[in-house]
């Protein structure tokens, strides 16, 4: 049973009927794990405890009250400033909040009342908290990553990853177990398979990189990071995650120095009548700019891995129709 629910929901899951008061429900449940997450954005990279002490203005320091501490309600109705110093709030809580609501909301509408969704709610909520994490301080903390590895390897006892090992060790190897119980042993070997590809792939890509240009590309946070999405994806979509995160970092690096080219261009043509050594002074200053701007690559990682959750089986079968 367990092996037919895996190939059920990895060759296409069926459509769900969406119950409007559980959706609504789980949405609620988002908005407050939104709230909680911004919490941990802002603590863990300061090593703060993420549970005391209550939340505060950072500025007058006065603690916030349990009517200001509601999820969207709270910031619109304070339009975004502390009731009491009026220090504006990042425009980021909000956005938090409701986008953890709508990937709650997407993981139910995708998965049902089942432990699939709840496997999906939470790594999504910890991609997102690394995500933001790693967009504002450059840091992927161990408290989200190291955790979140560990949760994905117990997942996968739950919930089949049913990967390589899942699809071709059967006919390989006679396991001396019950059906059930192979099928979720074999799950638990594709995810240390993918918790191990996607750690060893970024480590091995930052020593490249650390011996070519002899500068860091990739820390630890990066490679703790992979492993768990190894370890909830599998080793199919971890290679997946990691050449669409590099398609899209590339895409990103390559549009910012074609936009501080033109800036810097525009600024030298002000200076200089020769609009080619304009130009060419405005180049090596966005070659030097983007030499010394330390890419959050574990932003695109992330993302790229939420866009694998929902969308990257069906990309590989749509992708594999053009090689077999």
């Amino acid at each position: 049973m367990y092996c037919a629910r895996a190939r059920s929901h990895f060759c296409g899951m069926p459509k769900n009927t969406v119950d409007p008061s559980y959706a609504f429900a789980i949405f609620l449940l988002g908005l407050s794990f939104g709230s909680f997450l911004n919490v941990c954005i802002y603590r863990l990279p300061l090593d703060l405890s993420v549970v005391k002490p209550r939340s505060a203005c950072p500025r007058c320091k006065k603690f916030i009250a349990f009517y200001d501490n509601l999820p969207v309600v709270s910031w619109l109705i304070l339009r975004g400033r502390c009731r009491n110093c009026k220090t504006k709030i990042s425009a980021r809580y909000l956005f938090v909040e409701l986008l953890t609501a709508a990937l709650f909301l997407g993981c139910y509408a995708y998965g049902g009342l089942t432990l699939t969704t709840l496997k999906y709610c939470v790594f999504g909520f910890l991609l997102l908290g690394l995500i933001f994490t790693d967009a504002e301080t450059k840091l992927l903390p161990d408290k989200l990553t190291l955790p979140g590895l560990a949760m994905g390897l117990l997942f996968s006892l739950l919930v089949p990853v049913h990967d390589v090992a899942s699809q071709f060790l059967p006919g390989i190897v006679n396991l001396p177990f019950s059906a059930d119980l192979a099928a979720r042993l074999l799950s638990l070997l594709d995810s240390l398979l993918g918790a191990v590809l996607g750690a060893s792939f970024i480590y091995g890509a930052g020593a490249v990189y650390l011996r070519w240009r002899g500068a860091e590309g990739m820390g630890f946070g990066d490679v703790k990071l992979m492993a768990m999405v190894g370890a909830f994806l599998g080793m199919k979509l971890t290679i997946f995650t990691i050449f669409a995160a590099s398609l899209a970092g590339s895409l990103f690096g390559l549009t910012t120095v074609l936009a501080v080219w033109i800036k810097r261009t525009n600024r030298f043509r002000r200076r200089m009548e020769n609009l080619q050594a304009a130009r060419r002074r405005g180049w090596q200053s966005a070659q030097m700019v983007y030499r010394n701007y330390q890419m959050p690559f574990g932003v695109f990682l992330g993302s790229m891995a939420l866009l694998a959750l929902f969308v990257g089986n069906q990309f590989l079968r749509w992708y594999g129709r053009f090689w077999w």
